[in-house]
């Protein structure tokens, strides 16, 4: 058996054991239902909500706004990345921004960003961009860091222009950690969008969760919580998969 496959296995073990000790503890009084409802109950719940099609526009705009903030946070990470990496004085005094980043809340802007954009998707995509761009910056530099200094002598030896080196040397040997970038830019869109619509929006699946969890109603709340966890999952689930596949490529180029 394949060691991907079997690392894969292994984790979905544990988690149906983990789903199953919780639907049982649910289920037993142990834990209170008021407080976590049983996994059966939940995907019921997020069943109904889907099949009602009361949420259908709330999904349609936060999927849609976390997509193009994800893909800001790719271009842009990887660029400014990319810039950062070419300039030595620019990366020793960005660098250390960089590090600390992620101790300030980035959603504490998202007033800010109402005022300054107004109330559309524009303050939630910029929310997620800041949340996603730093990680890809961060990998970006990483990865770039990563290419060995002969290959790059290779290339200037069979006299390839700066995009040819780019396409055929550099991008192949960053991708590793390019795409740990990328997984990461998806997770923290999908927070920071998820929590601008929590706080302050008034739509959107993080405005549904909020709705729910102030009107006590638990079986919405946890439904749409645990339907969101599954477009996470799935969504790095296809990123993973696709990066398996290049490492796969190439190992056999």
């Amino acid at each position: 058996m394949n060691r991907r496959i079997a690392v894969l296995l292994v984790r979905a073990a544990v988690l149906a054991v983990l789903v199953l000790l919780l639907e049982v503890l649910c289920r037993t009084g142990v834990i209170d239902p008021l407080t976590i409802l049983p996994p059966s109950a939940m995907v019921a719940a997020m069943i109904e909500q889907l099949a009602s099609g009361d949420v259908t526009d709330a999904m349609l705009r936060t999927f849609s706004t976390v997509a193009l903030a994800f893909l800001a946070a790719v271009l842009l990470g990887t660029a400014i990345g990319a810039l950062v990496h070419a300039v030595p004085r620019l990366r020793r005094a960005i660098e250390p921004l960089l590090a600390s980043y992620y101790s300030v809340p980035t959603f504490v802007f998202y007033p800010l960003l109402v005022a300054l954009l107004g109330l559309s998707m524009a303050p939630l995509v910029v929310l997620g961009l800041l949340s996603a761009a730093p990680a890809v910056m961060i990998s970006t530099l990483a990865g770039l860091d990563s290419v060995s200094p002969v290959l790059r002598k290779v290339a200037r030896v069979q006299r390839l222009d700066f995009f040819r080196t780019l396409r055929w040397i550099v991008l192949p040997a960053a991708m590793p950690s390019l795409f740990s970038g990328f997984k990461l830019a998806l997770s923290y869109s999908l927070i920071g969008v998820i929590a601008g619509e929590f706080i302050l929006s008034g739509n959107g699946l993080g405005y549904a969760i909020s709705f729910a969890y102030q009107s006590f109603d638990n079986r919405a709340m946890y439904g749409l919580m645990l339907f969101v966890l599954l477009v996470a999952i799935v969504a790095n689930g296809v990123l993973y998969t696709y990066e398996g596949r290049l490492a796969h490529r190439r190992r056999r180029g």
